[in-house]
């Protein structure tokens, strides 16, 4: 395989993750209007003037974000050439780049017009996803080399269910992440795992709520992981993707989880809320490898039970 192709694939990803961080960084610091209602120039200007620290994040992240699609265009018109024989490829090519140009129009439109916390709760997601494409992308060029094979990797209805409901399901626990972030509600809750604040029991108004709401989808999404990894660990130890995979899993969801808590105990330290979405972000990006697994199960069942022996006893010959 190509290696400039490989760099190139592998640096996408990497600038991929830091859209997402920037975006995270950018909501974290309230800084979503550093330039203004101007996009994309800053308070109109092609170079500012007037410089503070919410317009240099804003500015650096929409310079980030175009020069990585820039490079998620590249990528996704050279794997289309070079492995549009593989069966994903042409997909995932469309599907990185058209979410990419959907975030950053939905990111210029809050700029420009202004939405509501519900509507910009999906942008992180819908950057999500056009990571995953790119990552995905990413382990079919690297694949060819036969690395990150699974072509012979068959997974049962159980482990299907599992794989479907969680990857749709880790979704809904980003986006009650993004909506606490942009409703300014992550330190709403002065203690944690509950919400009590030294009053009642139940939370006592929307923001609480929304804390709450994430924090019950976040917990059961750990619970969910430690389930599937012990079934992993139990009896898919000769499947080495999905045993390792779950692995990985479960230690990306603890570490979420862990960092979630420190976000409240050192009152939203910068450098860990970061950590907090990067965690789910590969966590995201894990399940869409094993997506794209059961995707390929159904033709690999096809290929062994094409491929079972003949019985040529004399009891079968007549």
């Amino acid at each position: 395989m190509n290696r400039s192709l490989k760099w190139i694939a592998v640096l996408t990803t990497i600038g991929m993750l830091f859209v997402l961080l920037g975006g995270a960084l950018v909501t974290k610091t309230d800084s979503g209007m550093g330039c203004g209602k101007s996009w994309p120039l800053c308070n109109g200007e092609f170079v500012p003037t007037d410089i503070t620290p919410e317009l240099v994040i804003e500015l650096a992240h929409r310079l980030v974000s175009g020069s990585v699609g820039i490079m998620v265009l590249i990528l996704s018109i050279w794997t289309w050439k070079v492995i549009g024989h593989i069966r994903e490829t042409k997909f995932l090519s469309v599907l990185s780049f058209f979410f990419l140009v959907l975030q950053a129009l939905i990111g210029a439109a809050a700029v420009v017009w202004g939405q509501s916390d519900f509507v910009l709760a999906l942008h992180f997601g819908i950057s999500l996803i056009s990571f995953a494409a790119v990552l995905l992308l990413t382990m079919l060029i690297f694949e060819v080399d036969k690395k990150f094979q699974a072509d012979k990797l068959v997974i049962d209805k159980r482990m299907k269910f599992h794989i479907i409901g969680l990857s749709i399901y880790s979704y809904i626990v980003v986006y009650t992440g993004a909506l606490v972030r942009h409703m300014n509600a992550s330190l709403v809750c002065k203690d944690w795992p509950l919400c009590t604040n030294g009053g009642p029991f139940l939370p006592t108004n929307i923001y609480e709520w929304v804390q709450m709401g994430h924090r019950a989808a976040a917990g059961f999404i750990f619970i969910w992981i430690a389930y599937v990894t012990y079934i992993a660990v139990k009896h898919y130890k000769h499947e080495r993707v999905l045993y390792w995979g779950w692995i990985i899993s479960m230690v990306l969801v603890s570490l979420q989880v862990i960092a979630g808590a420190f976000v409240i105990f050192t009152r939203l330290n910068l450098y860990i809320a970061l950590g907090h979405a990067f965690f789910i972000s590969v966590l995201f990006g894990v399940f869409s490898y094993f997506i794209l697994l059961v995707s390929r199960s159904k033709k690999n069942a096809a290929k062994v039970q094409n491929t079972k022996p003949v019985d040529l006893s004399p009891a079968t010959v007549k």
